[in-house]
């Protein structure tokens, strides 16, 4: 039992089954009774089908947790879209915030760069070319 169901659940799944297969049994019944009927009809050497026993397929209780759980699962994609668009909207946000910081830290790299240079450079060095 996964952690969705509850006891109560599995009994209402119980019933279900237990009414599928009466039904199936009364349609069993009557095409049993149908077949007697008619055998007056039908020539001795051939007979008509079984019907089969209950198919191997799922019931349709069990269809109806499959798409159930199939529709959960949709929801929950489609809230975790919903998470990823608002964190990328976040993201954007702080982006633009860090263009002004970024530039302002290049523009003061650079200020200190020529600073440093200036520092660096002995009295007895001649200055830059273009520098007067």
């Amino acid at each position: 039992m996964s952690e969705s169901e509850s006891p109560r659940d599995g009994g209402a799944q119980a019933r279900v089954t237990r009414t599928v297969e009466e039904f199936v049994a009364q349609l069993r019944g009557f095409t049993d009774r149908a077949r007697g009927l008619a055998s007056g009809a039908v020539p001795s050497g051939l007979s008509l089908p079984r019907l089969p026993s209950p198919p191997g397929a799922m019931s349709a209780a069990q269809v109806g947790a499959v798409a159930s759980q199939v529709r959960g699962q949709r929801q929950l994609i489609a809230g975790l879209i919903g998470q990823l668009q608002a964190f990328d909207e976040q993201l954007a946000v702080f982006e633009r915030v860090l263009e002004p910081v970024e530039e302002w830290s290049r523009t003061w790299a650079r200020l200190e760069q020529s600073f440093g240079d200036v520092l660096r450079r002995s009295p007895t060095d001649p200055p830059p070319a273009g520098t007067a």
